[in-house]
């Protein structure tokens, strides 16, 4: 204690120097781990900081400006190229990387696989990259392979890095001084010609925005590897499950969904038995009270089932149904009783706005037609049979999602609010649980996007996938039609006379997804019948080769891609070219009235080695019958700016009114 003291007199000044240095060195500590631990960041097991923003819900966030003319998506040919708006195939494109590829060009969401094996459920997790719609003259290209989205995503970080570095310096100042760790993000949209600036700041969440940002990158980690983030005690036990990005870039780690086979496959003839399981016995719930439209729907059941028998219809052609004669009583019994209402609730651009161009055309023309259609359409929801809600899935991804945050949370639960405000808002919805509801979306995340809350309803979708909750004899397998132009929808419509198709067999496209390069490996290049290609170089002569592929192919290959759908197979019947179906679980459009059988052949992933034995073994007799019937059924595939009797508005419809004419019970 002595010796203590007289240090203490003897150098006072440098003693008080001293006490003060490690006072502040100790206070910085506190306040640094504070701020890790206020932000929830983790350090992955390579460095990578990973940085969790929080926002509130009720604020419009999306990844860029989205600036829309609503009669443009309607009237005239504009289209959403890497969010910019382009008008009659003007304008550039900042990234050529961005969207994806289904054989030709254009730009298509190419993340759909999901992390297994526990680091992601329910596929909420995934490499984000624009799925945007290409204004050029054919395209025909699906989803960009794995490889570009990396690249794509890889890329996108570097933008995040001056952004992340904002952040935590903000907040690091925003802590010391006591005030609150807001921040303020750009690119909150209002439909129309303007865009706003919103304010998110933590502290004020709902469900729906938790986790809405989660940015991994390599480059904030070095920049901070100095200043002890590698040696953090943060290094957490979460951190893994939360870097994708790295489990994706680095071969041996976590494999994504899209690159597995399903775990169970579903074959055709099961299907068929699900479908006429399901006609005997409706699980549909019976409603609390049965009204008289309820009574109607459930009338045109006995009608449909004791229609009289069709020998020759000048209309319709008999072979390409289950029960044609059943088909016409119903869609008669459509006609003449049906009566839709199209809420109102909901604003653009999420809500009423129709893209009528590219991969989601299909969702955009039946909410157009269906918007503008007097005959079906009713004012008083007193009258309706079935309760329309017209949300564009493709514009709910574009609005809402954040890009490269892996997380479509906020897209659900934005979903389970509007349901929730239609039901406390209108009696319908609760009367019959949703089951009376139907909503048309074409977007791969749809069926996750309207998981629980809207579970009853009547689902008609484009990736129509037994495996991911697709319920055969209640939903609708919407067919994803690749619209060119939306002045002319019928565009290059029609193929060659089937002695003149001198093509066995014909694919090109993007090798992504497990099943492609499996074709790819087994008959690029190896067989001169076999015209099988990989992505075809981009440009206009290109598209019209591909073109001119199908109309000259005796046979069209439709393999899936990272989900089970494909344009592919009504680009084959628009060009004439008989459909080979590729993808398991996959159940093919309008199950429930149409026989596939006899217009498109439907094979196992695990028959590819034997593809072309296949083709070959089939009789010329029968390769007619199919030529034939993809020309009689072709007219059940088309939009028409005004719906015409059988055409592709009217057969989505009817499968709706179909399946809900057997999913109705009355309560007695």
């Amino acid at each position: 204690m002595e010796l203590a003291n007289w240090f203490k007199n003897l150098l006072p000044s440098e003693y008080k120097r001293l006490v003060f240095l490690v006072a502040l060195v100790a206070i910085t500590h506190l306040l640094f781990q504070s701020l890790l631990s206020g932000h929830e960041d983790s350090v992955d097991g390579y460095g990578n900081v990973i940085i969790r923003v929080e926002s509130t819900s009720k604020s419009a966030m999306v990844r860029n400006p989205l600036t829309i003319n609503a009669s443009d998506m309607s009237t005239r040919d504009v289209v959403l190229f890497n969010n910019v708006v382009l008008k009659d195939g003007t304008g550039s494109n900042s990234n050529s990387n961005v969207g994806g590829d289904d054989g030709n060009g254009s730009r298509k969401m190419g993340d759909r696989g999901e992390i297994e094996n526990g680091s992601v459920s329910e596929g909420t997790n995934r490499v984000i990259v624009d799925r945007n719609v290409v204004d050029d003259e054919y395209e025909n290209d699906e989803d960009l392979n794995e490889i570009a989205v990396l690249e794509d995503v890889i890329r996108d970080q570097d933008d995040y890095v001056n952004t992340i570095s904002d952040i935590v310096s903000s907040s690091t100042m925003e802590s010391t001084s006591g005030a609150g760790n807001g921040f303020k993000i750009e690119q909150v949209a209002k439909h129309g010609q303007e865009v706003s600036t919103g304010k998110l700041k933590e502290g004020k969440m709902s469900e729906a925005a938790k986790e809405l940002v989660a940015v991994n990158t390599s480059s904030v980690a070095n920049r901070t590897s100095n200043a002890g983030f590698r040696s953090t005690p943060l290094q957490s036990n979460h951190a893994a499950s939360e870097n994708n990005l790295s489990m994706i870039a680095k071969p041996g780690k976590k494999k994504m969904r899209c690159e597995m086979p399903p775990k169970s496959v579903t074959t055709i003839d099961e299907m068929n038995r699900i479908l006429l399981r399901h006609r005997r016995s409706s699980r549909a719930a019976r409603p609390r009270r049965s009204s008289v439209r309820d009574q109607e729907i459930f009338a045109a059941r006995s009608q449909i089932e004791n229609a009289p028998v069709m020998v020759n219809d000048q209309e319709l052609y008999a072979p390409l149904f289950r029960n044609v004669s059943s088909f016409k009583r119903s869609y008669e019994l459509m006609e003449r009783t049906l009566k839709v209402y199209v809420y109102k609730d909901g604003k653009k651009p999420i809500f009423h706005l129709p893209i009528l161009k590219g991969l989601y055309a299909s969702e955009g023309w039946f909410m157009k037609l269906m918007q503008g259609n007097n005959r079906f359409v009713v004012k008083d929801p007193r009258r309706a049979h079935l309760f329309y809600m017209p949300f564009s899935s493709r514009m709910l991804e574009y609005t809402l999602y954040v890009r490269n945050s892996h997380n479509r949370t906020n897209l659900r639960q934005f979903m389970k609010d509007y349901t929730e405000t239609i039901a406390a808002k209108y009696p319908y919805f609760n009367r019959t649980g949703g089951a009376d509801h139907f909503l048309v979306a074409c977007h791969d995340w749809a069926p996750y996007e309207t998981r629980h809350h809207m579970e009853h309803c009547i689902k008609a979708l484009c990736n129509a996938d037994v495996t991911v909750g697709f319920k055969i004899g209640r939903d609708v397998s919407l067919p994803e039609t690749y619209v060119r132009s939306a002045r002319n929808p019928l565009r290059d419509l029609g193929g060659k006379p089937p002695s003149q198709r001198h093509i066995l067999a014909f694919y090109a496209g993007s090798n992504h997804g497990y099943l492609r390069p499996i074709l790819l490996k087994h008959w690029k290049d190896k067989d001169p019948d076999m015209k099988i290609l990989g992505r075809m170089p981009p440009g206009v002569a290109s598209k019209m080769t591909y073109i001119q592929y199908m109309k000259s192919s005796k046979y069209c290959i439709c393999p899936k891609g990272y989900e089970v759908n494909s344009p592919r197979v009504v680009e084959s019947i628009f060009y004439e070219c008989i459909p080979v179906i590729i993808s398991d679980n996959f159940v093919p459009p309008f199950f429930e009235v149409l026989d596939w059988g006899r217009f498109s052949l439907i094979l196992a992933e695990k028959d590819i080695p034997n593809l072309k034995d296949i083709l070959m073994s089939i009789p010329q007799e029968r390769y007619l019958a199919l030529q034939l019937g993809v020309q009689k059924v072709q007219r059940h595939f088309l939009w028409h700016a005004k719906p015409e009797k059988y055409d592709l508005f009217h057969m989505t419809l009817h499968s709706i009114w179909y399946n809900r004419v057997y999913q109705i019970k009355l309560r007695q």
